[in-house]
């Protein structure tokens, strides 16, 4: 079983999302050998070091049914996709500024049955509406970041963090969270993950 991985970490998953995380090693395969979204060395790898990676956020917050959730720079989905298999009633809308990118993510929500999600090929600046959370995995620098996405969070936040942003990161964080001159807490995946590949990965909160 594809899904053996997540489900060391994740044992309450229904039937549902067992058989949609399972999917998506073979899905990204095919996808990827049509468009590049993951690097060729990484597909063999994608349950640890793309889909669990994503679910590290799932350690940090649990979404709530009716919360909105933005992924900026999603690529070919990451970590949107895993994430709206496990959190099925949040709404996920996954933007990234790289048409091809959007269309892989499209096309593997349909064939798993994603109704959660929605896709869209723009830039996070010119998304409107506003969310609860904003998500991404190491797109750029966090003080270039954090003025994409000020000022799209819901005033209410309903979650046992305030609303704002849950950053996937790796490396020695400490001169670039100073650089970018904001609040953070950071969240070690190794408190969460056994395997190697997380020793040095985070999820870094910002308040929105």
């Amino acid at each position: 079983m594809r899904s053996d991985l997540i489900k060391k970490y994740f044992p309450n998953l229904s039937g549902q999302q067992i058989e949609q995380y399972d999917r998506l090693p073979e899905l990204y395969e095919y996808w990827n050998n049509q468009i590049n979204v993951v690097s060729r060395k990484d597909i063999d790898l994608l349950p640890e070091r793309h889909v669990l990676h994503s679910l590290g956020v799932a350690k940090v917050m649990q979404f709530l049914p009716g919360e909105q959730v933005m992924d900026v720079g999603t690529g070919g989905g990451f970590p949107g996709i895993p994430l709206a298999i496990m959190f099925p009633e949040t709404s996920f809308h996954l933007v990234d500024s790289i048409g091809k990118k959007i269309k892989v993510v499209q096309e593997v929500a349909k064939a798993i049955g994603l109704q959660n999600l929605k896709a869209s090929h723009s830039r996070a600046e010119d998304i409107s509406g506003k969310f609860d959370f904003v998500v991404s995995r190491a797109v750029t620098q966090l003080k270039d970041f954090y003025p994409w996405v000020r000022g799209k969070f819901n005033k209410e936040s309903k979650n046992t963090l305030p609303n704002g942003i849950l950053y996937l990161k790796g490396g020695d964080l400490e001169q670039e969270i100073k650089e970018s001159g904001l609040k953070v807490q950071q969240y070690y995946l190794k408190d969460h993950f056994s395997e190697e590949f997380f020793d040095t990965k985070q999820v870094i909160y910002v308040k929105g």
